[in-house]
């Protein structure tokens, strides 16, 4: 992440993340509620310096039932305060004493009933509280950048925990790609560190271009909201009052089998970049991966902060699902 190029210039802080647990916030917003019957108990479960997968098993034992019986929507932060959905299939058997699960890390705030499992990627959102300490640099010109943030978003880069321990990922990546085994859910990981890549290298190129948040001709746009996207076509008045008001998003692409769709300037940058990273391309194509795409602007929603103190900023605001916390903060500020 810090050879990624910025929007906004050099951050013009230098901060912590981190510090305690309670200074990275998280508020999973799954967009529906609980139907009040079925065989799933949907628990609201807020967990302090604790994993998803972990709090998935320790449930599924306290309830008595296998681990697959628990589903959850999207993997939280370990080093945080999450709150976030649980779903634990009870087919039959009444409700355990949730207030009686066995960690002190992990509280079960509420729980109701539900028809469905919980499945992954099936929220909306995250809201974010995050607490920035022994804060140093230009207070004024923070200010300028929390403006530009709230205006124009940030771009929309994988996070390095997409990348794993110090961004190996990628190179096991190629490695797989060159025939070493895997097993198998390491090479879904693996696979999506290979295309997170490739999207981070063409939307670098196009910050240092300054054509992130801005069409290029022939490019692809991805519908808010959803996975959809549409394009190449002329870029008309009626396009660019939608870019204006957000409901659309130049994008990137998710690599995969044949070539992406974007066409013009957009086209022939992406293909230099799946050229320069042929390894990886090929990879994803043999693997049988699709050809998605994934906004290149990311704009967090109800962006607020206010200084603790001297030193301290704190910072709220809401995601998308699949959107990273910290590649907001990155264009603030850097670690000291």
């Amino acid at each position: 992440m810090p050879e990624l190029p910025h929007a906004f210039g050099e951050p013009p802080l230098t901060a912590r993340l981190r510090v305690d647990p309670e200074d990275f916030q998280v508020e999973e917003i799954l967009g529906y509620d609980a139907d009040g019957t079925g065989e799933h108990a949907l628990l609201w479960v807020e967990k302090r310096g604790t994993n998803t997968d972990w709090v998935a098993r320790e449930l599924a034992k306290f309830a008595g039932v296998p681990p697959v019986a628990v589903g959850f929507a999207g993997l939280k932060d370990r080093h945080a305060v999450t709150r976030q959905t649980f779903s634990v299939q009870l087919a039959g058997k009444p409700d355990p004493d949730w207030s009686a699960f066995p960690h002190a890390e992990v509280k079960v705030l509420a729980a109701t009933r539900h028809s469905r499992k919980l499945k992954r990627g099936a929220l909306r959102g995250n809201r974010f509280v995050l607490v920035l300490r022994e804060v140093r640099g230009d207070r004024a010109a923070a200010e300028q950048v929390l403006t530009q943030i709230a205006a124009r978003g940030v771009p929309n880069y994988y996070g390095e925990q997409r990348f794993g321990r110090e961004g190996g990922n990628v190179e096991q990546a190629r490695a797989m790609f060159g025939g070493r085994r895997v097993d198998r859910d390491k090479r879904s990981f693996l696979l999506s560190a290979a295309r997170s890549h490739i999207f981070n290298s063409v939307l670098a190129t196009r910050v240092e271009r300054g054509v992130w948040d801005t069409p290029l001709d022939g490019e692809i746009w991805s519908l808010v909201g959803s996975r959809s996207w549409f394009g190449p076509e002329p870029f008309t008045e009626a396009l660019a009052g939608r870019l204006a008001r957000a409901d659309i998003h130049p994008s990137g692409p998710l690599w995969g089998q044949g070539e992406p769709p974007s066409q013009g300037e957009a086209g022939a940058l992406e293909r230099e970049i799946g050229a320069a990273n042929s390894e990886l391309a090929a990879g994803l194509a043999a693997a049988r991966m699709e050809q998605e795409r994934r906004p290149l602007r990311l704009l967090p929603k109800d962006l607020r902060w206010h200084w603790l103190g001297e030193d301290a900023l704190e910072l709220s605001f809401e995601l998308p699902a699949g959107a990273y916390a910290t590649v907001v903060v990155r264009e603030l500020a850097s670690s000291p």
